[in-house]
């Protein structure tokens, strides 16, 4: 862990935004926009207005605020000892160890990173380990290779698989790796790491996480957390570290229910008898859903949500790994910040959407009911995270300017606020996290409203694959159907909030009743 938090830590340390004195520039900067608006400015916008965004404002982040302290419930009291005995566990009884490395339009310099790191891990396990790469290009082929032979050579407790098959996605790749294990017949208690092509994970991975499926049978998968070298601009370099420290508290705090939202494809540890499982294979494979005005349609992408839908389902419980750290190499799809943010939501976004409709339908009995919520939250914030922001608008344009600059002032400190907050994952916060924290906040609501009428949609920022245009399609189905309905929603999201503004008459004052 020590490794990976200095690998990324070089890419952050001399960041000015992250110093005493930017903080200091920012405290000072509000107040003195605060001071500089007028008194009649504080009294302009309406108690209804105000009333409304409060009453949201308590929701909103009386949810964060939960999230915030069960993490750190999670952190500093249930983990430690699940992790001594989790240890314990592993001195007690070596496990054997399968380490499933997916690589495909990599650059040769990263690919070899993440073998280095894999064939490490692999030497320092406890138990035997069988390192599985599933490659495209014979390219691919000869570097691991030669890599194995360098760092393995004399080595007995390490072997390689490699798997070649053609370049038709991910979850093929998956799905042949995983039927690549079954062969090899795993014991009961064995474990496989699911590791992406870019994701570089550190020496101790199988130490610090095989034990706690020793500890509980129920025990189906677990995730770590993660952190990022983006190579790109400054921006991305900023907005992927204040992801991944919002990721951090959510993981923490999901994890004290012991099943968390997500098993990222990053690397998530699966209990081999799992991943030998048929059925759990072909839902990888070719997961898909019947929408009721989409008609069915395959998962392109998303594998990590089909594998963890199917351990939702069958009741195992998913663990967060807090003290484990992966390093993710990170190359943004566009040079444009806005252009590769949006096309990153859309498929973070649309995997998503894809998903939580048919874990909802489970039911809080069987998932839990903290899981069960935090799923729903999900549907319910794309919308409710964009009321403020429309009642701004409307009151600035029907009210009084003033109301935008005391939303922006709202912003300013509410959101510094939070930054704050994630001092409690991360040793440092930058002053751009504000910033960042409201376009992800607007911008992704947006994306996510977007993508939810058009779910069928789908495309990999890495891969050539996308979903394919059908010439004839149902009406309902038809992208004018998927506008259409888009449109409708925002106008009824719109009109709704314009009438409890007084801004637009209500239906009672319309039809003139007493």
């Amino acid at each position: 862990m020590t490794f990976i938090k200095e690998s990324a830590g070089n890419n952050s340390s001399n960041r000015l935004s992250e110093s005493v004195g930017a903080h200091v520039l920012y405290v000072v900067a509000v107040a003195a926009f605060a001071a500089a608006l007028p008194p009649q400015a504080y009294g302009a916008v309406s108690a209804g207005v105000v009333g409304t965004i409060g009453f949201l404002a308590i929701w909103r982040y009386g949810w964060g605020f939960l999230h915030f302290i069960r993490a750190l419930v999670f952190r500093k009291m249930v983990f430690p000892r699940m992790r001594e005995a989790a240890d314990a566990a592993v001195r007690q009884e070596p496990p054997n160890a399968f380490l499933l490395v997916t690589t495909f339009r990599i650059d040769s310099a990263v690919s070899a990173r993440v073998y280095r790191a894999v064939f490490a891990a692999a030497l320092a396990a406890p138990g035997k380990v069988t390192v599985v790469a599933s490659v495209v290009e014979a390219g691919d082929q000869r570097l691991i290779k030669s890599l194995f032979r360098t760092m393995c050579g004399d080595a007995k407790n390490v072997d390689l698989v490699i798997v070649r098959i053609a370049g038709t996605g991910k979850r093929d790749a998956l799905a042949y790796g995983f039927r690549a294990i079954a062969r090899r017949a795993p014991g009961a208690d064995d474990v496989v790491a699911v590791i992406d092509g870019d994701s570089i994970v550190p020496p101790d991975l199988v130490w610090k996480c095989a034990g706690f499926f020793r500890l509980d049978q129920q025990v189906g998968a677990l995730t770590t957390d993660e952190l990022s070298e983006v190579r790109g601009r400054r921006i991305f370099q900023e907005w992927y570290s204040l992801r991944f420290a919002q990721r951090h508290t959510l993981m923490s705090s999901v994890g004290l229910s012991e099943r968390v939202l997500t098993l990222t494809g990053r690397m998530a540890m699966f209990r081999a008898s799992i991943i030998c499982n048929s059925e759990f294979i072909r839902q990888v494979e070719l997961d898909y859903i019947d929408h009721w005005r989409l008609g069915r349609f395959k998962f392109l992408t998303g594998d990590d949500k089909s594998s963890w839908f199917w351990l939702l389902r069958s009741g195992y419980k998913m663990l967060y790994v807090p003290d484990v750290v992966v390093l993710t190499i990170e190359d943004p799809p566009s040079e444009s910040f806005i252009s590769a943010a949006a096309m990153l939501m859309v498929r973070w976004f649309g995997n998503m959407l894809r998903t939580n409709a048919r874990a909802l339908a489970l039911g809080p009995r069987r998932i839990g009911l903290f899981t069960w919520w935090a799923i729903l939250d999900q549907r319910m914030s794309m919308w409710t995270s964009l009321v403020g922001f429309t009642l701004a608008l409307i009151a600035g344009i029907f009210v009084s300017g003033y109301a935008l600059l005391l939303y922006a002032l709202w912003i300013l400190t509410s959101r510094y606020v939070l930054t704050l907050s994630l001092l409690a994952s991360r040793p440092r916060v930058s002053v751009f996290y504000p910033f960042l924290l409201y376009f992800n906040q607007i911008f992704g609501s947006l994306v996510k409203v977007h993508v939810t009428f058009r779910l069928d949609r789908q495309k990999w920022t890495r891969q050539k694959t996308a979903s394919a245009r059908v010439a004839k399609r149902p009406f309902l189905a038809s992208n004018f159907m998927s506008a259409y309905m888009h449109c409708l929603a925002l106008v009824a999201f719109v009109t709704v909030l314009a009438w409890s503004m007084d801004v637009l008459p209500t239906p009672k004052s319309m039809l003139f009743l007493p």
